[in-house]
């Protein structure tokens, strides 16, 4: 392999390591607007294949598909003041249309709680009009300062949740619902573990109640905020006067929730599985799950091995494996496998006149191992076995990773030593007063941020009686880390 074929290594810069994957596997590209990018099929399948698989789950879930204008009236924002201020510096506002300045600006929607609950004022009149459980599938606008590809653009694509609830336990409800539903997809589907929780009061979603967050850590040891859910309470409802009439005739303003995940999901799937040879694809979210590639030198050869890498294909997607038989011809085989490990295919299979002659087919994983002949009778079956145990395989690595990183029960010292410099970084568990003053002091001085006050299931055996920045008694245990 060239030099100039090369990536940069992980370990030398995980940044343009990342970057290098992107672009060489085709996944997207930079666009000539300043900090948005063009995401490429090969990226824009697997965001279709995230769509597809957690579109599923909303609608198991009672949620429904609507659509929201993408432009905002400017006073509508103003109706909520701890929202507007929360976005202000991220706000992109359209002044002027058709050739004329417009009697009111207009926002581009950076969410759109406000534009949703205008329309909800109108639509819930009586309790018997709730719960009200809306998604929507949209792309959005933030005016960053500094982009990178997938995890933090101008434009990006993403889906947002939208319920609005009789009571505040309901509501509580559908937030820590939808949070179980995300970490059920990232770990079965993305196979990245995820630590889930409550954001600090610091970290909350603009005049939320409560902020829940699915948190992962990329092989570079910083964390990536993979997915929210928030508890909006009453707040928005009572900007934009979304009252009901209760069942026992009274009235009341409306609980809400609101919740996403976006295209930076591609971003943490890279950072997650990805190693020195390009991408790795978990099977599930992969564009094809198994490549063919016939190898030949005469041109009998040639028609023996295309004919049946196109029918051993063909029986492939009937058993609802999605396989690719790659023709290109001029093109040496050892080039395609380099560009199949590049782009992340988990399963390649390679066809040439010994092995039609044995009725088999050579088989390499993406994620290691030896190549190994697998017989044509049953290959479908066997490589279905194939493709669920690399996506545990992938899952198992990542939590095993995960694990390796983490501190329990960290001292002041230990959390400084482990955030130390650039390179510094992991999940530091400890206790944490909660004051935010630790933890202005502690960003400031490390640049870590409390990911999230985990649930139950991640906590450790014993809390921590004590913080571990001011040896004041402490009141929860708190996960720190820098993050994306």
């Amino acid at each position: 392999m060239s030099e100039e074929k090369k990536l940069t290594p992980r370990s030398k810069d995980f940044s343009e390591w990342y970057n290098d994957v992107i672009m060489r596997a085709e996944l997207a590209d930079y666009s000539p607007v300043r900090g948005c990018m063009v995401i490429r099929p090969r990226g824009y399948r697997i965001w279709e294949l995230m769509q597809q698989a957690l579109d599923g789950m909303f609608k198991e879930t009672g949620h429904e598909n609507a659509y929201f204008p993408l432009f905002i009236p400017q006073h509508f924002l103003a109706k909520e003041a701890d929202h507007v201020e929360g976005f202000a510096p991220q706000l992109a506002v359209v002044t002027h249309g058709g050739g004329k300045e417009l009697e009111e600006p207009l926002i581009v929607r950076p969410t759109s709680e406000t534009i949703i609950y205008s329309m909800l004022a109108k639509w819930i009149q009586s309790w018997r009009d709730l719960p009200l459980l809306i998604n929507q599938w949209a792309n959005v606008v933030r005016w960053e300062l500094r982009t990178r590809l997938f995890l933090r653009t101008t434009e990006f694509l993403w889906q947002e949740g939208h319920t609005a609830h009789a009571t505040d336990q309901e509501a509580e409800q559908e937030a820590q619902m939808i949070l179980r539903l995300y970490r059920r997809f990232m770990e079965e589907w993305m196979a990245m573990p995820v630590l889930t929780g409550r954001k600090t009061d610091s970290e909350r979603f603009a005049d939320a109640l409560r902020t829940y967050a699915c948190e992962a850590l990329m092989q570079d040891n910083r964390a990536l905020q993979a997915g929210t859910s928030h508890n909006l309470g009453q707040n928005f409802a009572k900007a934009f006067d979304v009252t009901f009439q209760t069942a026992d005739g009274g009235l009341d303003h409306v609980w809400s929730t609101s919740w996403g995940v976006s295209t930076r999901m591609i971003g943490g799937l890279i950072m997650t599985h990805g190693d020195d040879a390009g991408m790795v694809c978990p099977p599930r979210l992969a564009q094809w799950q198994v490549v063919l590639v016939p190898i030949y030198k005469t041109d009998e050869e040639r028609a023996a091995t295309f004919e049946a890498a196109q029918r051993i294909t063909r029986e492939l997607k009937q058993a609802g494996i999605r396989a690719y038989a790659d023709l290109r011809e001029g093109l040496k085989p050892g080039a395609k496998y380099f560009e199949w490990e590049m782009r992340g295919a988990p399963l390649r299979l390679e066809l040439g006149p010994r092995d039609l002659a044995n009725n088999s087919a050579m088989m390499a994983r993406r994620s290691g191992g030896k190549k190994e002949p697998l017989p044509l009778d049953g290959l479908a079956a066997r490589l279905t076995v194939e493709l669920e145990a690399m996506q545990r395989s992938l899952f198992d690595a990542a939590l095993a990773r995960r694990e390796a990183n983490s501190i329990r029960g960290a001292t002041k010292a230990v959390l400084l030593e482990k955030m130390a410099g650039d390179g510094g970084g992991g999940f530091v568990y400890g206790g944490y007063c909660g004051s935010p003053t630790c933890e202005a002091e502690i960003k400031q001085q490390t640049k870590a941020t409390v990911r999230v006050l985990p649930d139950e299931e991640f906590r450790s055996p014993t809390t921590p009686e004590r913080c571990l920045w001011c040896d004041s008694p402490s009141v929860t245990e708190a996960v720190w880390a820098k993050a994306y």
